[in-house]
């Protein structure tokens, strides 16, 4: 596995994205977060989820899905207990990403709208549905896939850590099997909005590996974002199998919440 991680202030003067990798001879575990500035504090929320997630993996031994429950409620509580802490009960919400692997089987969950993408062997195959209303209008016919970036309330999120829950608000993916082939990204709103999913394709198509891939993205990322209030904008990079010279492709709601 080999993997990189970008993540920029865009337009705006504080980062409130969050993303770390870390491996162990169990495996690997990539986290993002996109804390929401808009409840205020959202960078303190995005690095402790991230940060705690990370340091869970570095002891954890178990399947991939027990990780995941256990990373998400754990975070939860841990976020909840800091803004009781701090008299914040308002602030400090954030999106979560996380993708793991025990060499064995790879598995991810999410919460909020930051994005897991899937490709094999060059072409995209899955990708996590956001958990905004521009989603919940495409998931009732009302707006085109297509319509979300750009959306007037594509900022508006239907689930997020931080929020009191009554049940678990994260979704898991089914654990799929270690594959040479198989490359992931996860990445913030600020970066998805400002590419489409055909570039990312075509860019990984020319890249020999993650860091080149993201390079490749964040030249299209930045050209669509000139002139715009850009916002925070951060992509972990990660493919299974080694670098190649040309990889040539082989290689719902119950409140709202808004970001900003």
């Amino acid at each position: 596995m080999i993997y990189h991680v970008l993540s920029k202030t865009g337009g705006r003067t504080v980062n409130e994205d969050y993303a770390g990798v870390t491996e162990n001879k169990s495996g690997f575990c990539a986290i993002l977060a996109d804390g929401l500035g808009g409840h205020g504090r959202g960078e303190v929320a995005s690095e402790l989820v991230v940060d705690n997630g990370l340091s869970m993996w570095n002891s954890f031994y178990g399947s991939t899905e027990e990780f995941l429950n256990g990373c998400f409620q754990n975070g939860q509580a841990r976020l909840l207990a800091k803004q009781e802490e701090e008299h914040a009960q308002g602030e400090m919400k954030t999106t979560m990403t996380a993708l793991v692997s025990d060499g064995n089987k790879v598995q991810w969950g999410h919460i909020g709208d930051s994005r897991l993408y899937c490709f094999y062997k060059g072409h995209l195959t899955a990708r996590t549905l956001d958990h905004s209303v521009p989603q919940m209008l495409v998931a009732s016919g009302e707006i085109k896939e297509k319509d979300i970036r750009g959306h007037e309330d594509r900022n508006r999120l239907l689930r997020v850590m931080g929020a009191p829950w009554d049940k678990p608000k994260y979704e898991l993916s089914k654990p799929v099997d270690w594959d040479d082939s198989l490359v992931f990204l996860l990445c913030s709103d600020g970066f998805w909005e400002l590419i489409e999913e055909k570039e990312m394709t075509a860019c990984l198509k020319k890249a020999a590996g993650p860091e080149e891939w993201l390079k490749e993205m964040e030249a299209v990322v930045l050209k669509n974002g000139k002139g715009k209030n850009m916002d925070n904008y951060t992509a972990i990079g990660i493919f299974l199998g080694e670098e190649k010279e040309h990889s040539g492709g082989n290689g719902l709601f119950s409140r709202l919440f808004k970001r900003r």
